[in-house]
């Protein structure tokens, strides 16, 4: 079971206006420190923030309650001139919790309705998270014959085709920086990764390693799926065969 929490700027078009004309540096900063914030504030909680469209954010949060919430919302709200709402939702794949933290939104059934807190909370459970962390195999070579520009083309050309993939596989994909993504997996999405890699192969050239973690929270999760790719890599430089998949569980 994955618990989602859906963090988005309240009310950020009006306000913007109130900045005037000159105000895409001071919205830019504001959404970089926003981040920064809402990642500190759940990874002390052993959740990982993913950024999606600058103005929201998805976070991983199995195990928080409604009163982990609300401490978040308390701080943000001391530090920040905007406010967040925070649609929470929960099922048996990342993209059935985001559907339902969306519904709980749409259809207002308020969690708490001081802090913005809207949907529907899992809180303490022994529930398992599966993310993959899936980067590129040797993006140096292709440095060698593609401008700067060139490659964050081929990055997003393949962002686009692995959240597509994996959305079929009802599972959410975040590109982290650099080359580097995650997926909030899906047991279907697992079992399948392979399959995409030798896709992605065949038809871009292009070759991935993928490392898979399941752990209680989304930080173990993460911090396994990291060691997992981390093995990959270890492997290769040894000499031997590297496998693309390489998974751990706590």
């Amino acid at each position: 079971m994955i618990q989602l929490s859906i963090l988005k700027i309240s009310g950020y078009g009006p306000w913007t206006l109130t900045l005037g004309s000159d105000r895409e540096h001071e919205l830019q900063m504001l959404q970089a420190s926003l981040y920064k914030e809402v990642q500190k504030l759940f990874s002390k909680k052993n959740c990982l923030v993913f950024l999606n469209r600058a103005d929201e954010f998805f976070v991983v949060s199995n195990g928080l309650d409604l009163d982990d919430h609300i401490q978040i919302q308390k701080s943000l709200k001391k530090l920040f001139d905007v406010r967040l709402t925070i649609s929470i939702g929960f099922g048996k794949s990342s993209f059935e919790a985001n559907l339902k933290a969306h519904d709980g939104k749409i259809n207002k059934i308020i969690l708490n309705k001081e802090h913005n807190i809207f949907g529907f909370i899992n809180g303490k459970s022994d529930s398992k998270v599966s993310i993959m962390h899936l980067d590129i195999d040797d993006l140096t070579s292709k440095r060698e014959t593609n401008s700067p520009y060139e490659i964050s083309s081929i990055i997003f050309a393949l962002y686009s085709k692995m959240s597509k993939f994996f959305l079929q596989k009802n599972s959410l994909t975040f590109f982290m920086g650099g080359d580097n993504f995650m997926i909030i997996a899906s047991e279907d999405a697992k079992k399948s990764v392979q399959n995409f890699i030798d896709l992605i192969k065949s038809d871009d050239k292009i070759s991935l390693n993928c490392g898979i973690g399941n752990g209680y929270t989304a930080r173990e999760a993460v911090k396994l799926a990291t060691k997992s790719l981390d093995t990959i890599r270890e492997i290769r430089d040894s000499g031997k065969e590297k496998p693309e998949v390489y998974e751990l569980s706590c």
